[in-house]
């Protein structure tokens, strides 16, 4: 009753689909078949020799199941507490809501408990994994207290931050990348307090906030040399996020009123009774991409976006310049510089693929896609339009990431050579996340869905890579022998990238882009790590850039698809 009929209804009396079942026997097949292929990884052909080794892999699978699963019940907590309420905002229902009898907590409780189910769920079903792995040894039970624990409490924290952004703004793609960015800027300021203070009370106090330091002392209690006994408990972390999660759901609750109705509902009905007499400017022979590049069609508070980038771009830089230059490499992988890379590259990725995503779901949801069936706008017009909209509004963001490669390359820390393969290759992969979002937004109708797919297939392919190396790095074995093992987690990617790639046009092209993506990013990773250049850059062109264009020509018959309507007549 405390979250109120909102949630009670989606509880007790929504009908469950098929993805949910699938959601939760899906997980728990992924990480089995990541235990299984973590110890092929580990022990190749040869059986564990004795009880230490077995105990070793178990702690090993242990800290891979927990590091994996904080991030995706994060990243999951923070998409769908976002898209839960944003979605209500683009169909305009949320204005519904607001004139029934609701209390303002049964409101946003319903909204944001709602969300946060799928991520519970997920949470709940690990726990005979977990409990599993310590069969092996070198796991505790209360280390898999204190870890379900902090997953729960970092999922409410990350899912109030986006429901309190939801229900801040107007806009869908702004609800989205201020959520990200959000949170990204939360984890830099709290490690660069970490490192500017190191010591002190108020450096301890911060690092309450992170939960990855808080896991790091779980799975290693024996880190801190200042403890006499090891201490499994994270009690001190898993309070401050809870309280973070109800501070930040307090103020939602308090302001719901304040925010919404949005003042944008009163700007447009008075702008819409002065539009007689404004002058008109002139529109493009191209309209869709005049209208993505020469208006506010995704409000007002985009330069703030880009703005908040560049400020965590700026801590990235100074972790960069500030860290001592003998460090060893992060995570025994990468350097650096290339972490700096990645980490602004893959944020970067997913503003464009939000971008492009929401250039379609805004339309569907806010009625404007059916007028195109009156007009003589083609699918060439449309589809170019919004990839060149997405891509142009996202442009000073994937920009960055460029930036750092040429910096690197003049102070000669990467060859000329080398860096031109990163910036293609990165050009590429910036295209397909774009052409990713528009194929999603035209495979499914409910923006809700389009949106996690979207969103999930980008961030689930990078977790997917990082999983992979770390396993690559703990075998430290050749590539004969790395691939059997990984031979099972690639093709369960291969199959769900199919499933959501062939969503509604089951297109040869299509499948054969799925299936041949996680194998031949598999293959780049191998390269990358025996320290190839021009083989990986060729590999991720290949791989990504088909798969672009597999995405960009059926595009045009989902269009006309999408619209109802046989356009032939119109190229």
């Amino acid at each position: 009753m405390l979250a109120g009929p909102i949630f009670a209804r989606e509880w007790l009396i929504t009908p469950r689909q098929l993805k949910h079942y699938l959601l939760r026997a899906g997980y728990i097949g992924v990480l089995i078949v990541l235990m299984y292929t973590a110890g092929h990884a580990t022990f190749g052909f040869t059986p564990a020799r004795n009880v230490g080794d077995v105990a070793r892999f178990g702690r090993f699978v242990f800290s891979v199941f927990a590091v994996v699963q904080l991030t995706v019940v994060m990243a999951g907590a923070l998409l769908f507490g976002a898209s839960n309420v944003a979605q209500e905002k683009d169909r305009r229902t949320l204005i519904l809501l607001l004139m029934t009898d609701l209390r303002n907590r049964e409101l946003v409780l319903g909204k944001l408990l709602s969300g946060l189910q799928p991520v519970g769920v997920l949470i709940a079903v690990s726990i005979p994994v977990f409990c599993f792995v310590r069969m092996l040894g070198g796991v505790t039970l209360s280390q898999i207290v204190w870890l379900e624990s902090l997953c729960l409490a970092a999922a409410l924290a990350a899912g109030s931050w986006g429901s309190m952004v939801a229900f801040w703004r107007e806009k869908t793609f702004q609800t989205l990348a201020i959520s990200v960015l959000g949170l990204a800027l939360f984890l830099g300021v709290i490690e660069a307090l970490d490192a500017i203070i190191a010591t002190g009370p108020l450096a301890e106090i911060a690092t309450l906030f992170n939960p990855y330091r808080a896991l790091g002392g779980i799975l290693d209690p024996l880190a801190r040399p200042d403890l006499k006994t090891p201490d499994l408990s994270a009690w001190q972390s898993v309070t401050a996020l809870a309280l973070l999660g109800v501070a930040i759901t307090s103020f939602t609750i308090l302001r719901l009123r304040e925010w919404n109705p949005s003042k944008w509902v009163y700007s447009q009905a008075l702008k819409s009774e002065a539009a007689t007499r404004e002058q008109h400017r002139p529109v493009w022979d191209q309209p869709v991409i005049w209208r993505e590049i020469r208006t506010r069609a995704y409000g007002r508070k985009v330069l703030l976006i880009k703005l908040a980038y560049f400020v965590l771009a700026g801590f990235a830089i100074w972790y960069l310049f500030s860290a001592p230059a003998d460090q060893s490499l992060v995570l025994g992988m990468i350097s650096r510089e290339g972490f700096v890379f990645v980490g602004l590259a893959l944020v970067a990725l997913l503003l464009a693929n939000a971008q492009s995503v929401t250039a379609l779901t805004t339309e569907r949801d806010g009625q404007t896609l059916e007028l195109l069936l009156v007009t003589d706008v083609t699918p060439k017009e449309f589809v170019f339009g919004k990839l060149g909209g997405a891509l142009y509004n996202t442009a000073p963001v994937l920009a960055v990431p460029i930036l750092l490669v040429v910096i690197a390359c003049a102070r000669g820390h990467v060859s000329v050579e080398d860096s031109i393969y990163v910036i293609v290759s990165y050009l590429v992969l910036a295209a397909f996340c774009a052409m990713l979002g528009l194929h999603t937004g035209l495979s499914y109708t409910s923006s809700r869905v389009a949106i996690a797919h979207s969103l999930g297939t980008v961030f689930f392919l990078f977790v997917g890579i990082f999983i992979c190396l770390m396993l690559i790095v703990e075998a430290r074995s050749s590539f004969a022998l790395q691939f059997p093992p990984f031979l099972l987690f690639i093709l369960g990617g291969s199959l769900g990238l199919t499933a959501s790639l062939t969503r509604k046009n089951p297109a040869p092209a299509l499948k054969t882009a799925a299936f041949l993506l996680p194998f031949l990013t598999f293959y780049a990773l191998t390269t990358f790590l025996l320290g190839g250049t021009l083989g990986v850059a060729l590999v991720i062109i290949a791989a990504y850039g088909f798969a672009t264009y597999a995405m960009l020509v059926p595009a045009y018959s989902e269009f006309d698809l999408a619209l109802g309507r046989s356009s032939g007549d119109r190229e």
